[in-house]
């Protein structure tokens, strides 16, 4: 067993040297990981995920083959989903990336949550297959070859995502990126994945139970189903033009509530969200003795309080109102 054996001795180096912890990254690992992410760019961390995980799927897919295992095959299918998943995120955060047009007035940042949609439908298909192919083994096992470098493999695959993954979380929450959110759950799922895989594949290894593998391949998809409908659910809210968390809109009212007395009363409010972009709109009853020029500076100071309380720079608009008040008969 000299592959693995080399692959834990360095496995082992790297936990020595405080690199790896057993629930992935140590604090002095994520210390250095944090210092390379302040560099990297929303298209830069979707480049580096399409580079491993290309090398993943080739890795796979070949030890897959060699191996006889369908649930590292299966595993091989999730990470080509996940390859075409980081694709598609680095078209998408480019394109979101471009300024409002003459046609796209609004911008272009539900293209993210689109290309997120197309995402969990193809991990859906994945989850198809993968559950067909383990179904068929189970009917007709089949003993396993060269299980050894595929256990390496395997656990190669867990330490490389581990990291891919941190990185991309890291810049989608600073950028406000549904696609490299959901590129960064793909290969989170991949991490668990691996380890049950390898973990698997030692049991065989040790019990010659060939059973296990179709066995761990349908738990591999169950695992992705879910986090598919996760997916989905977080990609298609924006695309329907749902309201922003309400955790967000009392800050949002926290801040209009702070200009009173100046302001009589606000109604009609809504919200939404375009890619990272935040929409606000509602209606301010005024003072009438206010002049415009009083009104547009309220509006002003309440427009930079909302940009402070989100964090970010949003897109609000304001209906100036005066309530009717009761004339003489």
């Amino acid at each position: 067993m000299s592959v693995p054996q080399d692959l834990l001795q360095l496995i082992l180096k790297r936990i020595n040297h405080g690199m790896l912890a057993p629930d992935g990254l140590s604090r002095k690992g994520e210390m250095q990981l944090m210092k390379l992410v302040r560099k990297i760019t929303k298209s830069s961390a979707a480049l580096l995920s399409i580079l491993s995980n290309t090398t993943l799927v080739i890795l796979k897919i070949v030890v897959g083959l060699l191996s006889g295992s369908v649930s590292i095959l299966s595993e091989a299918m999730h990470s080509g989903m996940d390859l075409m998943a980081s694709c598609i995120a680095f078209i998408s955060v480019r394109m979101s990336s471009r300024p409002p047009d003459k046609t796209h007035p609004y911008g272009h940042g539900k293209i993210e949550n689109l290309t997120a949609s197309i995402e969990a439908l193809l991990l859906l298909g994945v989850v198809f297959f993968i559950i067909r192919e383990a179904v068929k083994k189970i009917l007709v096992p089949e003993p396993l070859h060269q299980t050894e470098l595929a256990i390496a493999v395997m656990l190669f695959s867990m330490i490389a995502n581990i990291i891919v993954s941190k990185i991309l979380y890291h810049v989608a929450k600073r950028e406000d990126s549904i696609a490299l959110e959901g590129n960064a759950l793909h290969l989170k799922t991949d991490i668990y994945t691996s380890a049950g895989i390898a973990l698997g594949l030692i049991l065989i290894y040790f019990t010659d139970l060939y059973i296990l593998d179709p066995i761990i391949a349908i738990a591999t998809a169950l695992l992705i189903l879910r986090e598919t409908i996760r997916l989905m659910r977080h990609a298609l809210n924006p695309l329907l033009d749902s309201k922003l968390t309400e955790e967000e809109e009392q800050r949002i009212i926290a801040v209009i509530e702070q200009f009173r007395p100046l302001i009589h009363d606000y109604h009609d409010l809504k919200t939404r969200r375009s890619g990272s972009q935040r929409y606000i709109e509602f209606h301010l009853e005024l003072d009438p003795s206010l002049s415009i020029l009083e009104f547009e500076q309220i509006s002003n100071q309440i427009e930079q309080g909302i940009d402070q309380a989100m964090e970010q720079q949003v897109l609000t608009t304001i209906h100036a109102e005066c309530p009717l008040q009761n004339e003489d008969p």
